[in-house]
């Protein structure tokens, strides 16, 4: 009796040892710092970050999703990574979950509302059509503003480099002081280069993540002429200065361009807008007549052609106006 109890308290014993030691392995295996750090390295990979460890505590904020399992089925979206990089450019603090979340919410409202007030099918469609491109109207717009405010904030930052860099300072050292003294966006995306550097990336590397971050051309002349001054030398200030009035020079030359196609501009937009401003008018004053041009079947053809004609009127105008300085 006593070797069976005896046998029992071992085999109770190594139970209890086994089972901890598996409520360990697990809990590592799921909860573990390593575990976490393949994590992070997975989430940043996730939203189309670079792989260097020194950058990590900053990438790991950009994710695709708030949810592991939403993050996988993105991640089998084609170009997903463009989406995303499309949102961190327009300066939003949007996910690409969140701006497929409105994508598809917004189309589905206003099919609701239209079919509540009894809205044509045609026009119905249009609605849903145009608040889906709405999520995308709105990042492309802040994306464009953003542009050209960093525009704007270039020729400064390169002089405050300048002049940084005259006064005995480090390049490095220069980035932090445009991080401090420039508003933003400039000042922000200069501090995420610092810190790229900060923490262990190399300057190549942090500074190609800016122009990636900052599609602006003359950011990139700004880095290509660093970099090539970082291979072959040279007065790096009094390359600054150079770029520096290039840039004012481009930007007063693109000013004088926009004042003489402001007309042709103004053109587009009245030509554009008219035809919808009048329809909905005649709607308003006489919806009989208006209904009657949407349930005819030869009028819908005759709208059909005319939605397309004003698409490759606006696509040509668009074409026209738009010069490149």
């Amino acid at each position: 009796m006593n070797r069976l109890f005896l046998g029992f308290a071992v085999l109770l014993f190594f139970a209890v040892v086994l089972v901890i030691e598996a409520g360990y392995v697990w809990w590592n295996s799921h909860h573990g710092a390593g575990v976490k750090r393949l994590d992070q390295r997975i989430r940043a990979m996730s939203a189309g970050a670079t792989s260097s460890i020194g950058s990590m505590s900053i990438l790991k904020a950009r994710m695709l999703s708030d949810s592991p399992l939403l993050t996988q089925w993105l991640l089998k979206v084609p170009r997903i990574h463009s989406i995303d990089r499309l949102l961190v450019q327009s300066g939003r603090n949007w996910s690409v979950a969140r701006f497929f979340t409105y994508t598809l919410a917004l189309p589905g409202i206003a099919t609701f509302i239209a079919l509540f007030f009894g809205l044509p099918m045609l026009l119905t469609l249009a609605l849903a059509v145009l608040f889906a491109l709405l999520p995308l109207g709105l990042v492309q717009r802040s994306r464009a503003k953003r542009i050209s405010t960093l525009e704007q904030q270039l020729p400064e930052a390169a002089d405050l480099i300048s002049r940084a860099l005259r006064a005995g300072h480090s390049f490095p050292s220069s980035l932090g002081m445009v991080a401090e003294e420039m508003a933003q966006p400039l000042g922000g995306e200069f501090r995420i280069t610092f810190d790229e550097i900060s923490y262990g990336v190399s300057m190549n590397d942090a500074l190609k993540n800016m122009v990636t971050r900052v599609p602006v051309m003359d950011l990139r002349y700004f880095v290509i002429a660093v970099l090539i001054q970082r291979e072959a030398g040279g007065n790096l200030s009094e390359i600054l200065d150079n770029i520096s009035q290039i840039i004012r020079e481009r930007m007063k030359l693109l000013s004088k361009v926009k004042v003489l196609s402001a007309e042709g501009r103004l053109s587009a937009w009245i030509l554009g807008v008219l035809p919808f401003a009048l329809a909905g008018v005649i709607m308003l004053i006489n919806p009989v007549f208006f209904m009657g041009l949407i349930e005819d079947s030869a009028g819908v053809k005759m709208i059909c052609a005319s939605l397309v004609s004003m698409l490759l009127g606006i696509v040509w105008m668009r074409k026209i106006i738009r010069i490149h300085v």
